[in-house]
């Protein structure tokens, strides 16, 4: 089992003990609204990333390398800031899991002036060693629906009573 340590700082990627998270680390660092639609973007994903990867979060479900350049295009081209904090990551053999805080900035969220804050596990399969199932798992209001004007009413005032 090994333990690996990094904060946004991409240097820090060179502190983890398999080069599979420090590949992985490295991938996060270098998607931004820069790298979507272009090659680079592809090329990134192609050195992590199983041609037949199983990617999914509380809000997708995509197979296949096509699917996973497409969403992550659509994804970095909305946004105008992103950046991950990575806490810590287990690995053992073919499995691993990577906890993380992202930022980001959204123009139609919170005027776009604001970061948003969530914070998420990735939970990680490989086979020769690149990624074939990727499963994020992390709050979706948090990420969404909290800042939405009219449901993100809704959400703060059920989170409210629950309390």
């Amino acid at each position: 089992m090994d333990n690996a340590r990094t904060t946004s700082d991409p240097a820090n990627t060179e502190q983890t003990n398999d080069p599979r998270i420090g590949a992985f680390y490295k991938l996060y660092h270098t998607l931004s609204p820069e790298t979507a639609g272009t090659e680079k973007l592809r090329r990134c994903l192609e050195q992590v990333y199983h041609p037949d990867i199983a990617f999914s979060d509380p809000m997708h479900r995509i197979t296949g390398m096509d699917a996973l350049e497409k969403y992550f295009e659509g994804l970095y081209e909305n946004i105008t800031y992103i950046d991950f904090q990575f806490h810590n990551a287990w690995v053992e053999s073919d499995t691993g899991s990577v906890h993380w805080t992202m930022r980001y900035r959204h123009p139609r969220l919170k005027a776009g002036k604001h970061d948003i804050k969530v914070d998420g596990v990735t939970l990680l399969r490989w086979e020769n060693n690149l990624v074939v199932q990727h499963q994020d798992i992390f709050d979706a209001g948090s990420l969404l629906y909290e800042h939405l004007p009219v449901i993100g009413w809704l959400i703060h005032k059920l989170k409210e009573r629950m309390a």
